[in-house]
């Protein structure tokens, strides 16, 4: 199922209030077309999550995803580092969630 711009666009900006709440000092970096956040913007590795839009879902990415603690195995992904939640719809989005991840991946 393909999301329609407005979704995208809804769902986006949902995520990145979330994250702008829990690291309220992030600074954002467009890239690979989606937005990226850091708190060292002059360090080229120094992001700790990012937003990206799909065709079917958003997803927010951790850059050191695989060293976060995730008891209720709620992230995706099997690569070295990166692990992301995937969101079809605003009500996928669980505030909570978001912000201990974004606060955690900080930490990292």
């Amino acid at each position: 199922m393909t999301m329609t711009d407005a979704e995208k666009m809804n769902l986006s900006n949902l995520l990145d209030s979330l994250v702008m709440a829990a690291v309220p000092k992030a600074s954002k970096v467009p890239k690979y077309g989606g937005t990226l956040y850091t708190l060292k913007p002059d360090e080229k590795e120094g992001q700790f999550c990012g937003v990206f839009p799909y065709k079917a879902h958003v997803q927010l990415s951790f850059a050191q995803g695989s060293s976060l603690d995730d008891p209720d195995g709620l992230l995706e992904g099997g690569g070295k580092f990166r692990r992301h939640l995937t969101y079809k719809s605003l009500d996928d989005v669980d505030e909570k969630i978001v912000k201990r991840f974004c606060k955690a991946a900080i930490k990292l």
